[in-house]
């Protein structure tokens, strides 16, 4: 597929014409002097994509250095592919539009860099093609290159796809986060008007309503359906993840050297910042029961709360996890992808080395979330306990699962025995434990304590009342659960250890002996 630079040549041409109205071409007397005609060039180009030849011209040199320089330029481009037939065919359309178009002849330094990237020679590539071309070759964890996707194909792709990577500027950006942001006031109008409709549509008597109520709660209902479903409104914390997905990719183009500037990262957003951690008081507690809403994306129980999910959780095979959680702040995928060999229960440890994450419903193990996740730490006495009592019913529930398996084999069944994974919370057969069946027990737990909502991930959050509860710090909340910085602590828990700090406050204050007591209400009003 290759072209051979002999297949190319430098030539004199000119415009004059015999007797009969043709061109003379190479038999005009006049060529012979050094001011007649004009010097052209033509290259033999790689075949089409149909196997036809396709040769290059051009003429209008004034001399024929220039035409040479040119010819050079082309048979250097030409080479770039060696024994790659598309890389070839794609020079050679390239090429041909360069011809057809009389556009420069581009430097062969550029085309290089686009031949190895696999993007169109003609730099005409749009922003939704080189987030396809950037994804495909991303070789990150599975669920950091999921998400990477997933703000691609429901967001980016939809909204600044359509824009010429080499043109895509600030603005452009700014105007799709600008519209982000018209749409999340649309969505949230929708879903007020949702709600009010359903509303409209309850019959809250304990009696059959009469049969005008019937026909009024009917066509409510037909207003019901005609009404757009509930949508998630896009909010701050999910823009900043979907700029940090574009800025990573933009970054990458200007490594490939296909563009010299990142607008993603000169945009203006509204802080994204972490959803503040809340205790449910009493107070919140009776707003919710009667409201349903929550003072905060990221609420948690207090100490008594807590006790009152694990008494519940006592009876169900998996006290254990929740407790470790609770106390120590594990992740979900931590927990469940815990081996028993990184647990040292007469040195009181436990090592953080795998996770079991999803991708979509396929539950996969990998390493921990981030360098810092991966850590020893210590554990109380109350959770070895309840540790080495875990172990010893999953020892049991193996030798009654093998028993059930050789008396089911004996009957000509195909049943497998228990399978050893070596991890410390596994499924009754001993294979990993779906995260998800994790968060169904979580639930199942809590509405059976009638207790507020928190979900799964808040019980590690609870970790960090429990540890300032404890005497402990932002420092020690930050080692423990291992997050990165003792900043991100700080963001997550400040107002909920103000509310813890009360007792403290308390306490510093009975430290001080007075010689008179300070007045009470009560002394106050006999006043």
């Amino acid at each position: 597929m290759g072209t051979s630079r002999r297949a190319g040549g430098i030539s004199k041409r000119c415009e004059c014409r015999g007797p009969d109205g043709r061109l003379l071409g190479k038999a005009c007397p006049q060529l012979t002097k050094k001011t007649h005609g004009a010097v052209q060039l033509r290259q033999e180009l790689p075949l089409d994509a149909e196997g036809k030849r396709r040769p290059f011209r051009r003429t209008g040199y004034a001399k024929v250095t220039d035409a040479q320089a040119d010819l050079n330029k082309l048979q250097a481009i030409l080479d770039l592919p060696g024994d790659d037939e598309d890389a070839a065919r794609r020079v050679g359309d390239l090429l041909q539009n360069v011809m057809h178009d009389r556009l420069d002849i581009p430097d062969p330094a550029e085309v290089s860099r686009r031949i190895g990237v696999g993007v169109p020679l003609d730099g005409a590539m749009t922003v939704g093609e080189w987030l396809d071309t950037w994804i495909a070759s991303k070789k990150t964890k599975t669920t950091t290159t999921n998400g990477y996707r997933s703000h691609i194909r429901v967001h980016l792709a939809p909204g600044v796809g359509h824009y010429r990577l080499d043109r895509f500027n600030v603005g452009h950006v700014q105007e799709y986060f600008d519209s982000i942001d018209t749409t999340n006031e649309a969505v949230a109008a929708e879903n007020q008007a949702r709600r009010e409709q359903e509303a409209r549509c309850k019959w809250g008597k304990n009696s059959r309503p009469p049969a005008a109520e019937r026909e009024r709660l009917a066509a409510e209902r037909a207003k019901l359906a005609a009404l757009p479903p509930y949508r998630t409104i896009t909010g701050p914390a999910t823009k900043q993840r979907i700029r940090a997905t574009l800025r990573t990719a933009l970054n990458a183009a200007i490594r490939r050297q296909l563009i010299t500037f990142n607008p993603a990262a000169h945009v203006e957003l509204s802080s994204g910042k972490r959803p503040k951690a809340v205790l449910w008081t009493d107070q919140h507690i009776e707003h919710w029961r009667k409201t349903g809403t929550k003072p905060s994306a990221v609420m948690v129980w207090t100490p008594p709360q807590i006790g009152a999910f694990l008494d519940e959780a006592e009876g169900s095979r998996l006290y254990a996890f929740f407790h470790l959680i609770a106390f120590r702040g594990l992740r979900r995928g931590e927990g469940v992808g815990q081996d028993w060999v990184n647990v040292d229960l007469d040195a009181q440890s436990i090592t953080i080395a795998k996770e079991i994450v999803v991708d979509g419903w396929t539950p996969f193990e990998d390493d921990p979330k981030t360098d810092g996740s991966a850590a020893t730490i210590g554990l109380d006495t109350v959770n070895v306990a309840a540790l080495r009592a875990h172990r010893e019913r999953q020892l049991a529930e193996r030798d009654a699962w093998n028993a059930k398996a050789a008396e089911e084999r004996a009957q000509d069944k195909d049943v497998v025995d228990w399978v050893d994974t070596g991890k410390v919370f596994v499924d009754v057969d001993g294979q990993w434990l779906h995260p998800e069946k994790v968060s169904d027990e979580f639930r199942r737990i809590c509405r059976a304590a009638d207790l507020p909502p928190i979900n799964l991930r808040d019980l590690r959050h609870c970790a960090a009342t429990l540890i300032h509860a404890g005497g402990g710090d932002l420092h020690a909340i930050k080692e423990t659960l291992r997050h990165s910085t003792i900043k991100l602590a700080s963001d997550t828990y400040t107002s909920l250890l103000k509310e813890v700090d009360l007792e403290i406050a308390e306490k510093a204050a009975a430290l001080v002996p007075r010689a008179r007591k300070p007045r009470d209400d009560a002394a106050l009003e006999g006043a």
